[in-house]
Order: C-alpha cells, then sequence, then structure tokens
C-alpha cells in the first residue's frame, strides 16, 4: 500500500529495505512523526489510513500519537511545547471526575464466611521466584525503576525486598511511590475526540507489584480453600475465560429454546465500575472472608491516598486525587473487583453469569410466572446496586427476547424501560435473537477481508 510521504518524515523513508515499521510503543524517536501531524482532526488523515483494520500494523495510532493516538474533543490553539501538557490535565481532570464519592458510614456489614485465618510473611524463595518473571519490556512505574535492572540484580536484592515486604505487611505501610500511577488513556471505541471514549490504565511501580503479586495468590488460595469463589464470574478467574461464560450461558439458553421455550435476558451495564468501587465497602467485604487482617490493613493503606497522573508524550499532568476504585493496570485490582461483586447474584432465580463487570442475567417467560420472576430478579439487582453504589448506566442496559412464544414483556430499572435488542454483541461474539451465527460470520469475514 502506497502511503502519502507528508505523512513520513525523511528518517523513516530512508530506512533500509526490509527494517519494517515498528508497532506503536516503540516505533521510533518522537522526531521521525511529523509534527505537524502528530494531533491532527481525522479530516486530515488519508483515507487509506483510516481504513486500516485494528491489528493490521499500521493502525491510525501509531501514525497519531505514540500514547495510543486520542484526538481530544479540544481543539488547542497552543504552542507545540504546551499541547501535550494542555491535553494531558483535560484527560486527568476527566478520569478524575468520575470517581464516586461514598456515603457517610461503614457501608453494609457483613457476618464472617469463615473462622479459619492465616499468618502469613513472605520468604526470600518466593520473592526471587517473582523477580526471575519480571518482564523485563514492560513499562517501568513512577518510581523510574526498570523492570530489566530488577531481573538482572534479583540475586543481590531478593534479601532486602524481602525485609522489606514483610516489614510493609508488618506495619501497614505503604510507601507513597507504590501509591501513584502514570495513567495511559487506551481507547476503547467511538469517537477518537471523546475522553470518555478512552479507558485509563495506571503503570505503577514494579517492585510494588511483585508485592500485589504475593498477595493475590495467597488470596486466590484462601479463596479456594474456603470455597469462596464465586462460580459465576469467569473473568480474571485461572481456568475461565470469555469462552466458558458463553458456553456456560447459552448451553442453558439453547436447551429451553430447542424445546420450543422463550427466554428473555437482560444485558446490564454498569457505569465505570472499576473506578466507582467504593473503598469501605470493598473493605468490609474483605473483612468478612476472614482474611489475615495484616493483609486488609495493607489493602486498606494501599487504596488510601493514591495519586495519578496522565502521561502523553512523556508529558505528566498534574497528580489528581483517587477516591473510589480499583486501580485498572494493577495486580490486585481484578481479584478485588472480583471479591466486591462476587454477592451480585445472591437470591437471584434466573441464569446469571459474568465476566468481570460484564453482567447478564434471563429467565424463561413462556411459563407461568416467569415474566415476574424475571421482574424480581431486576428489582434485586437495582437493591444490590443502591446498597452497593455500584451504579447501573440504564441506557446501555438491554433486553433481548428469545423464542417464537415469547410474549415480550416491557421491564424496567430504576423507573426506565429498558430497551429491546434484536442483536448484541456478548463478549466479542454477535447474539442474535434467532440464535443464528450469520452476523458473526459476516462481521469475521469482513474482518478477515480487510486484513488481506
Amino acid at each position: 500500500m502506497d502511503l502519502p510521504s507528508s505523512w513520513i518524515c525523511p528518517q523513516v523513508m530512508d530506512l533500509p529495505p526490509g527494517h519494517g515499521f515498528a508497532p506503536a510503543h516503540g516505533f521510533a524517536p518522537r522526531s521521525w512523526i511529523c509534527p505537524a501531524h502528530v494531533f491532527a482532526p481525522s479530516s486530515w488523515i488519508c483515507p487509506q489510513i483510516m481504513d486500516l483494520p485494528p491489528g493490521h500494523g499500521f493502525a491510525p495510532s501509531s501514525w497519531i500519537c505514540p500514547a495510543h493516538g486520542f484526538a481530544p474533543s479540544l481543539h488547542m490553539d497552543l504552542p507545540s511545547s504546551h499541547l501535550d501538557k494542555s491535553l494531558a490535565d483535560c484527560l486527568n481532570e476527566y478520569f478524575c471526575s468520575v470517581f464516586a464519592e461514598e456515603k457517610e458510614g461503614k457501608g453494609p456489614q457483613l457476618g464472617e464466611n469463615t473462622k479459619e485465618t492465616f499468618t502469613y510473611q513472605f520468604t526470600e524463595e518466593e520473592v526471587l521466584q517473582q523477580l526471575s518473571k519480571v518482564k523485563t519490556n514492560k513499562s517501568m512505574g513512577p518510581d523510574g525503576i526498570h523492570p530489566k535492572l530488577l531481573k538482572e540484580l534479583s540475586d543481590v536484592i531478593a534479601k532486602p525486598l524481602t525485609d522489606l515486604f514483610n516489614q510493609s505487611l508488618l506495619t501497614g505501610v505503604v510507601p507513597e511511590d507504590w501509591k501513584l500511577a502514570n495513567v495511559v488513556p487506551i481507547y476503547k471505541k467511538g469517537s477518537r475526540e471523546e475522553s470518555g471514549n478512552y479507558r485509563p490504565v495506571s503503570l505503577t511501580s514494579v517492585v510494588g507489584k511483585l508485592m500485589e503479586t504475593m498477595l493475590k495468590e495467597r488470596i486466590v488460595e484462601h479463596l479456594k480453600t474456603h470455597r469462596l469463589q464465586d462460580q459465576k464470574q469467569h473473568g480474571f478467574t485461572s481456568g475461565r475465560s470469555c469462552q466458558t461464560n458463553l458456553i456456560d450461558f447459552f448451553d442453558w439458553v439453547t436447551k429451553i429454546i430447542d424445546t420450543g421455550g422463550a427466554v428473555d435476558i437482560a444485558y446490564l451495564d454498569f457505569s465505570k465500575a472499576f473506578d466507582t468501587v467504593p473503598h469501605r465497602r470493598l473493605l468490609n467485604k474483605l473483612q468478612s472472608l476472614s482474611l489475615d487482617s495484616n493483609i486488609v490493613d495493607w489493602i486498606r493503606q494501599w487504596l488510601s491516598d493514591r495519586q495519578q497522573r496522565v502521561v502523553v508524550n512523556g508529558v505528566y499532568s498534574a497528580q489528581g486525587l483517587v477516591t473510589s476504585g480499583v486501580p485498572q493496570g494493577s495486580v490486585l485490582g481484578p481479584i478485588l473487583f472480583n471479591i466486591f461483586i462476587s454477592d451480585i447474584a445472591e437470591g437471584i432465580n434466573g441464569k446469571v453469569c459474568l465476566f468481570a463487570d460484564d453482567t447478564k442475567i434471563c429467565n424463561r417467560v413462556d411459563v407461568p410466572g416467569g415474566i415476574s420472576q424475571m421482574t424480581n430478579d431486576l428489582g434485586k439487582l437495582k437493591k444490590w446496586s443502591e446498597l452497593w453504589q455500584l451504579s447501573f448506566n440504564v441506557d446501555k442496559c438491554k433486553i433481548m427476547h428469545l423464542g417464537r412464544k415469547n410474549p415480550r414483556a416491557e421491564y424496567r430499572i430504576f423507573d426506565t424501560v429498558l430497551t429491546s435488542t434484536s442483536e448484541e454483541r456478548d463478549l466479542g461474539v454477535i447474539i442474535s435473537e434467532d440464535l443464528r451465527v450469520s452476523s458473526q460470520c459476516n462481521r469475521a469475514a469482513g474482518n478477515a477481508s480487510r486484513m488481506l
């Protein structure tokens, strides 16, 4: 494919044959990309680039900006030296604006599920093993300690790191550098000019992540030992995946449809779920699991007084206070979120499947009481949402009616009628109300064709 030469600086044009173009993350010195086009609006970009599918290798993001190529909605007439700082500040202000303020008090009180507790200290062998697994091609955190340095000096630093980790766990004191995150805005979908279409992923201290990893292993082992893992959760769970979620759910659905029955599926969407988890309520749930008190206290300190800053082309925004949520990009974040949401299906009569915050529930509705049961289940989810302060994005919640005898009932959450849909993208797979796979096959064929 021929690309306009005006988009490529002389250093790139002079590369020898076969050199190739590296991915966006390690593309080349920033000076290789024409500065005049780095933050250009999409209308400035040649159609050949914009029409390329994701993952092609010449993705638009690699040609727009090394920091994942966002074109913010603001159009700033600023000198280039100030543009990156202004963009970073704008994005960080938006990311911080979504944090939720938790209501006063400790929140709902929970009883203990287990009587046993474990006490735990890290060993030098365990720390050495974690150091050997460090990926040297990963980015360093705000503390400036490169992962390659940690791995190459593992024999030297294993003992002092072990002492540091044990002392931190014993006292509950978390180094400030471990509570600071460099946030990289990752494009999701929709307009690239909207700040809300970017997910904040935190780059944190690699040393801190080593301790997070070992704590996570102990928490997971504790949950397995006491059978406290949520069997409906397929996200961030060993041995489970998007595939197991879809197979489990639609095996149940298709058995009903194949016998002439009818099913209603509610696809539920949380609003900024990972960013709005209330900390006191999360800590209550951790305590209810009878985890070692030192671990709970350490996580409490790890969550408190966190700061974040957005990075754009090596330029930092001002720091912002993180008042809720679990850090996306951290090691502990996913397991803490799973624990927080683990009781969402309690008391639900219908079939429930989760993948992290992606939640779907269905009921058979061609039998007496089926529609009422679905309505009651949605009411229970509404109460859970209010109790635990994790809000649904009602406008994005959908209902799908399956089966020829489906009465196509109307459902509400928070007095809002849920929109009916004939087609929904479920964990990357297009599901239609007739359960045919033609839409998914056409989409896959189209993507493959564009890559040729």
